[in-house]
């Protein structure tokens, strides 16, 4: 029979632009991030975007598809970032200067995976074992530096199972391994080889046994007190009051509260913006001391009642907050942000030379301000000088929506690496004790108001004290290995 029937022209099938391919692959990668409880995705997630961006017809390609991937997964893991800068601005139109943050985070990813597919070759699974290792090289390097800024490490993903425990083993970036390893071999199931992936997932089931058999460590039992405060130091209204007047609002929730005599006290960040005042705070303890008054520095200091014990400055001052990278190399930019925001940037908060505990009543506070607590060596050169508990005095004000939370979590896991209990202080934030299992046992959210808790004064070292970061560096350089393994038989 004849066929009379219009002839129809094949469409061809309809892709979505590469750009917004790699967003989207990002963003998922960051649904699996705290404070969303579907970190055991994590590995899936990143196996798709892996796959993407390792199927770049060339270096070019394979850049600019990590480029736009890591931007997706900054924006959508840091999406409170612009509420905040458009409250700070007094304007949400300012929020839009996250942005600029977003995309120099996706140009660290872009770098690496320039690199990376340069050593690679075109053979795929080159590339993925080799972005596989990348990326947690760089999660390493994101610790250090000027442009530090660790907060959307993989590892954290792993917070809402029980492998997350193998922290104290090798630090949140072991388990950054985990998660980057078991999405290269993933990919490599794909593509039709199944060892790498029964490898990884004998490597899940030990983890797993691992985690599920970790129990707390026994030590003396202390006390103490957190508080959880409400004053607002962003707002117009702050401005004017004295020092005496923060102060006050500060030791409210203290002072009102029913306080066992000789329990330490726990107090926030800069809650003393003059040393001076020490004289006047409810008892021993620690406090935050600084904030501009009377000099440039935010430091936790010990107070035994009497005097002060020891003295921690602020190890890593928050950038673009406290801290303007290359200010006085880049001055003539800095002085046109200056002009266009119509205010005059402060100087550089200089960070702390070293840190120490703080002994007060035979225990040592290993403290560390606010945003310490996400750089894993702080903790972890306090719990080497012997502290005993952690201690994270905060404001969280700089923080908002998922912004509190992932703070709060992230310091969940520095009680692991280290197997120490972690009390929070906080202004606008979550305050309260985790054990050295990483658990919450007694927190506050909302509100103002003080805790008395318990927590357990610990000793000992984990393989992460004694070796840090190593076995999580060892791991990457055997995953770039694989890469080169795969550029040869691949």
């Amino acid at each position: 029979m004849l066929d009379v029937s219009p002839s129809v022209p094949r469409l061809p099938k309809a892709r979505l632009p590469d750009a917004l391919t790699s967003l989207l692959l990002g963003s998922l990668v960051a649904l699996t991030l705290p404070p969303l409880p579907t970190g055991a995705l994590s590995a899936v997630a990143l196996a798709a975007l892996l796959w993407h961006v390792a199927r770049g017809r060339d270096t070019r390609q394979v850049t600019i598809r990590m480029f736009w991937g890591a931007a997706g997964l900054s924006a959508v893991h840091l999406w409170w970032l612009s509420a905040f800068l458009g409250h700070i601005f007094g304007t949400p139109v300012l929020g839009i200067l996250a942005l600029a943050l977003f995309a120099l985070e996706g140009s660290f990813y872009a770098i690496m995976a320039n690199i990376a597919a340069r050593l690679a070759g075109p053979r795929v699974l080159a590339r993925v074992w080799m972005l596989a290792g990348g990326w947690v090289v760089l999660e390493a390097l994101r610790f250090l530096g000027p442009f530090a800024f660790p907060w959307p490490t993989l590892g954290y993903s792993l917070l809402s199972t029980p492998m997350i425990q193998i922290a104290d083993l090798g630090g949140v970036l072991l388990a950054s391994v985990l998660v980057t390893a078991t999405a290269a071999a993933l990919v490599t199931f794909w593509r039709g080889a199944e060892k790498p992936l029964w490898v990884m997932a004998a490597l899940w089931v030990a983890a797993l046994a691992y985690g599920v058999t970790r129990t707390p460590a026994e030590g003396l039992t202390r006390q103490a007190i957190v508080e959880r405060s409400t004053v607002d130091v962003f707002s117009k209204a702050s401005e004017g009051k004295s020092a005496q007047d923060f102060f006050n609002e500060y030791t409210r929730p203290v002072k009102e509260m029913n306080r066992p005599a000789g329990v330490p006290i726990i107090l926030p960040e800069t809650a003393l913006l003059d040393p001076q005042l020490l004289s006047q705070v409810p008892g021993p303890g620690v406090y935050g001391v600084g904030g501009g008054f009377t000099e440039r520095a935010n430091r936790a200091t010990g107070w035994n009642g009497q005097q002060i014990t020891a003295q921690s400055d602020k190890a890593r001052p928050v950038p673009f907050g406290e801290y303007f990278p290359l200010q006085q190399e880049l001055a003539p930019a800095w002085r046109i942000i200056e002009s266009g925001l119509g205010f005059q940037l402060p100087p550089n908060l200089p960070p702390a030379s070293s840190v120490r505990p703080l002994p007060i009543d035979g225990v040592n506070y290993g403290t560390y301000v606010c945003y310490d607590s996400v750089f894993p060596w702080v903790a972890r050169q306090l719990t080497n000088k012997g502290a005993n508990v952690l201690v994270n005095i905060s404001n969280d004000g700089w923080y908002a929506g998922w912004g509190v939370e992932q703070h709060f979590m992230m310091g969940r896991v520095r009680a692991i690496e280290n197997r120490r209990w972690v009390l929070r202080s906080v202004n606008e934030g979550i305050a309260g004790s985790i054990d050295d299992l990483g658990r919450p046992r007694r927190t506050l959210s909302r509100g103002e108001g003080a805790l008395q808790v318990t927590f357990k004064e610990l000793e000992g070292q984990t393989v992460y004290h004694r070796l840090g970061d190593l076995p999580a560096l060892v791991a990457a350089g055997l995953m770039l290995a694989m890469g080169l393994a795969y550029r040869r038989n691949d």
